[in-house]
Parts: structure tokens; sequence; C-alpha cells
């Protein structure tokens, strides 16, 4: 065997959900699980490890982030955790004096988020501009669908007060823009940032792997990229500098479609490209999320779409016809509906073709049996729930808020549901996602109950939603997602039970080793 391990507690996520002692792997597959009894029996290997009574998971696998995004991020002002705009400006400052940013240089970022500031208004650029007024400026809300420019980056984007787009907003006060936009009004600023050349989307890679190995993932779901940069996966990848498993989305732009149809999909044992990542409308904290009735606490106002119903149409035309998998986000529940009745429109009934619905955040009741008449795959992000729980009902009223972030409803759809984090929109660790998917309560235990608790999903559940039915939601799980013998070597060894622990011991659970095709890519033992 190229290894042995034993003397631990190996959570399959099998169909039978078997707990075994012991495993041996060859090839970079399972061959074999069982007692550690057994497997030292039957098998030898000079590479045998002891458990020492840690527990081992199927290597977990985030089904819905921004993996390229996020590691680029990590050379970018990082503004969540901020308590304030005035926060926001100073950091920025001192950003920008560590970083020696020239006149003409860019800042940009993401993380600040008005919803947890005292006094919880948009920030307008005022005081933005006068601190950068050589240096263009653009940082985005949390949730990436809402931004802030200073005066000289919208100067670079020939934005005016009478500058208007499609499915996005850009802010006006008193007749003067604040600097503020949304959806895709942020496009026009966005144009006009230098794009990461291949060497910063290569290091970007390696940056967020290794962040990655070391919360216990072993594979993701990158949404939205180019097809260049699923090329640049792929050769690092070959290269042997990533051993991170990806599956790509394509982003919703006629470059991608056209290389699609030129070069065709991507099928590595590493890495996948066979799906395309549609925006439905934008997200709930920045009122962009569409709605079938008005906003409770923005009276006239429903959100919006960021296309029509003709572009939504023929894209799932085009990949209906192509065999290519459509996954759109959704958060409100009009967007939803919409996006129901154009994916019905193709898969008419039971199907396999595993289009998703990413983030299938507010619902109309009416419509949850959609996911099941048409077998829609619902993608979610329990964290975002555990995010938005303080301000969701301001946005949606009592009555709505309980068909919002239903986890168990919709799980009961189609009987599986795979979980992400959508990071860097919300933090990389895997135990955050399985503590709120079960408990549904932040890092301070709060509410005690748990926020609209008949929503939680149980332990079980949650654990396969980030392994198998993530595969799953991908075709992949005949590959990895579980431990069974033939299947990839992905799993991870943690000093934690999450399946008997506390809320707050799942917290704090460390990863010991993570293993990606029989080999170690991250240890702290080691």
């Amino acid at each position: 065997m190229d290894s042995i391990w034993t003397g631990g507690k190996i959570y399959s996520v099998d169909s039978s959900f078997n707990i075994y002692t012991g495993m041996a792997v060859k090839n970079g597959k399972i061959l074999a699980l069982g007692s550690t009894e057994s497997i030292s029996s039957m098998y030898k290997s000079k590479n045998s490890y002891s458990l020492n009574g840690k527990y081992v998971y199927p290597g977990f696998i985030d089904a819905h982030c921004h993996f390229i995004g996020y590691g680029l991020s990590q050379k970018q002002i990082n503004l969540k955790g901020t308590n304030s705009w005035q926060e926001c400006l100073k950091e920025l400052q001192k950003f920008a004096k560590e970083k020696n940013i020239q006149p003409g240089e860019w800042i940009t970022g993401r993380g600040w988020d008005q919803t947890v500031w005292n006094i919880k208004e948009w920030p307008d650029n005022e005081e933005l501009s006068r601190i950068f007024p050589d240096i263009p400026v653009f940082i985005r809300r949390v949730d990436g669908h809402a931004g802030i420019a200073n005066k000289l980056a919208i100067k670079l984007a020939n934005i005016s007060s009478l500058t208007r787009i499609e499915g996005g907003q850009i802010m006006i006060k008193n007749g003067q823009l604040t600097g503020l936009m949304t959806d895709n009004a942020m496009d026009l600023i966005i144009a006009g940032i230098p794009a990461a050349n291949e060497s910063q989307i290569t290091e970007a890679l390696q940056v967020a792997a290794s962040n990655c190995y070391a919360v216990g993932l072993t594979g993701v779901v990158d949404c939205g990229i180019s097809y260049d940069q699923a090329e640049i996966i792929q050769k690092v990848q070959e290269s042997g500098n990533l051993k991170m498993k990806i599956y790509a989305m394509l982003s919703d732009e006629p470059a991608n479609f056209t290389a699609i149809l030129q070069k065709g999909k991507i099928n590595t044992p590493s890495l996948k490209v066979r799906s395309f990542k549609v925006y439905g409308d934008g997200a709930l904290g920045s009122r962009g999320a569409c709605l079938l009735k008005d906003y409770t606490d923005m009276q006239g106002h429903r959100g919006f779409m960021l296309s029509s119903k003709e572009h939504f149409d023929s894209v799932a035309n085009f990949l209906y016809n192509n065999d290519l998998q459509m996954c759109t986000h959704a958060i409100g529940d009009s967007s939803n509906r919409t996006i129901l009745g154009i994916y019905a429109r193709y898969l008419r009934g039971p199907n396999d073709r595993r289009w998703r619905i990413e983030h299938a955040q507010v619902i109309d009741p009416q419509d949850f049996g959609a996911f099941r008449r048409f077998n829609i795959i619902p993608s979610v992000q329990p964290t975002h729930a555990t995010s938005d729980m303080y301000w969701a009902e301001q946005r949606l009223g009592p009555e709505r808020i309980h068909s919002a972030y239903a986890y168990r409803s919709l799980l009961y759809q189609n009987n599986w549901l795979p979980l992400g984090t959508d990071f860097p929109v919300e933090d990389i660790s895997p135990f955050k996602t399985f503590a709120s998917a079960v408990f549904r309560q932040d890092e301070k235990d709060w509410p005690p109950e748990g926020f609209e608790p008949e929503n939680a999903i149980n332990r079980t559940q949650a654990l396969r939603g980030m392994t198998f039915w993530a595969a799953k939601s991908t075709f992949e799980e005949n590959d990895k997602g579980s431990l069974e013998p033939g299947k990839a070597a992905d799993f991870i060894i943690v000093d934690t039970d999450i399946m008997q622990a506390t809320h707050q011991q799942i917290l704090k659970a460390t990863v010991w080793e993570t293993v990606i095709n029989g080999e170690i890519v991250y240890s702290i033992r080691r």
C-alpha cells in the first residue's frame, strides 16, 4: 500500500454512513476500509500512520465559492469587521501607506457592511475623495453586489448623474453622485481596473489553495470565471503546483460561450468545466434582490433583475442544447420564481441535468415544489443565514422570513442539498458552514433557540452536504465525496468529532492533516 491509516474514527459518509477505524490507500485511491486490526493484518506499507484517536472525514468540498477571487483578494484591502465608515477610511489610509500606493495606482478591496454599523446608512464618497484625490479607489460591500468609488474612479469611468444602466443603480443624492453603485453599475468602474495577469492568477491560486487546505477543503466550485482563467488553472495543476480539485463555472459572457464551443469542455481528474454561472438578481443586504412585493423597510422598492427574461431564456436554450449545466444566482422570491419558470420550460419534468439555483435565499411558499418537480438543485450557504439574521426580517417582514434561508424545506425537495460558503463573502471555514447549518447561531450562541430553527438540518445531512452532495452537484459523486473503495483518497484528519461536539467545540475544530489523492498537502504534525 502507499499508506495505511489506523487507530481513529473514520466517517465514510457512504450510503449507510458506516464508521471505520482503519483505511488502506493505493495509487491515490482508497483500497479498503475496516477495523484497525483487519487493515493492519491484511495490508502493509512503509507509510503506516496512526490516527491517534483523531477523526477522519471525506475532504470537504465547497459547493459555491469564488476561489480565484479569494486568492486575488489577499493582496487587496479587507474591510470585514469594520464598525463604521470612518473606520473604513482609516483602514484605507493605513493600507495605502503600508503598500506605498502611488498616484494612478488603484486601491481595491471589499468587506464593508453598513448593516453592522451603529449608523446603518450608506456612506458617500466625499471624505474618500478628499483623502485620495489622485488614487482611484473602489471598494465593494461584503456581498460583492454594491460598491463605493471615489471621484477619480468615477471620472475615469466617465460616469455622470445622467448615466443609466439596466440591472444596477448609480446612487444620487441632491443631484450629486454619492459614489455608491450596485450590481451591473459596478461594471462601469471595474472595466477600468487593470485585470490580473497570468502570474498574479497563478499566485492567487496557490495562496487560496494553501489557506483552503488548512481548513479541510480538498475541492471547490469556483463560480463565475473566464475560460482563459480555467486554462491557467489547468496549467498550474499540470505543473504539480496546485492539488486542489476545482469545478469551474464559466461566467455569463459572450467570450466564454464562444470558447466552450470552439475549445470544448474541460474534463481532467482535477478540473471540470461544463457549467455556466448566471446572475439573476442582486443581494438582500444592498436591496438588489428582486422581490415579489415591496421591501418592508423601503416601500415602493422591490429590487431588480440583472438581465431580461429573454436573456435568461436564451442562455438556458444554449446550455440545454449543448449539454451544459446552468447555475443561476437567485436571491429574492421574484428572481427565484422567474428562474425556476425558465428552467421548467427546458427541463419539462424529471431529469438528471442537475441545473442549480445558487443561494435560493427567499422562496415564495408556492414555489418550493418546483425544485422537486424539475429536479432543480438548490445550492445554499448556511453562513449567509447566520450573517443576515440580524437584519433580514427588517428587509422581508415577519411573514416572508419564514420561507427565507429555508434549508430543511429545500433539502426535502430532492432529498439532497449541496452546501458552500460563497467565500470571500463569508469565511472559508467549512466548520462554520456545518455549525450554521445545524445550530443556526452566531459565534456567541445567539439566538439561543437558533434563527428560524425549523429550517436547521441535522448533522448527518450537513456532513453529506459538504462532501457527497457537494460532489453530486458537480456530477462527481462516483469519484469523490465519500470514503469508499475505488474513490479518490481525499480526506482530512480533525481533532474534533463534529458529529458529537458542541457548537463551540465545532467552531474551534482544528485540521491536523489534509490529504488529496493519497498525498498529504497540509499537516501540522509533520
